[in-house]
């Protein structure tokens, strides 16, 4: 018996009032690296979560999977209560830039995207809005 999934869709469009991320601690950006790393050569795609402007979490929601060129996220596995400042995902070819289908992606969840890329140095991730423009967004602690 073949089991019947519902996806949720969730838009946020720039106008929306949620919290104005300002920043990601760099421990989670250290993760993010570490886990595109690991990872690779498959993409990772997860949610991000903040504090007081500042995205502290990082969450793999169950059911996520990585193949080598492209991952899915299942939105309706979001637990009741999380409120994601946005996503992320790699791109294993280093491509900082999102795709077509990153951008049809970016509205579903969140205000601020970040794209994580090989070689997963420091240097190696851009932050962007939910129309592919780019976010301004600084490492704090």
């Amino acid at each position: 018996m073949q089991r019947k999934t519902r996806r949720l869709i969730l838009f946020y469009p720039d106008n929306y009032p949620t919290m104005e991320i300002r920043g990601i601690k760099g421990e989670i950006l250290d993760l993010l690296m570490e886990l595109g790393r690991e990872s690779h050569p498959h993409e990772f795609v997860g949610l991000l979560c903040g504090n007081c402007g500042v995205i502290d979490e990082f969450n793999l929601l169950p059911g996520s999977e990585g193949r080598e060129e492209s991952a899915t996220l299942l939105l309706d596995m979001i637990p009741l209560g999380l409120s994601p400042a946005g996503s992320v995902h790699s791109h294993p070819n280093g491509v900082l830039y999102p795709s077509d289908q990153d951008l049809s992606f970016f509205p579903r969840v969140g205000r601020c995207h970040l794209i994580v890329g090989a070689p997963y140095l420091q240097e190696s991730w851009r932050a962007f809005r939910t129309d592919g423009r780019a976010y301004p967004l600084d490492v704090v602690g």
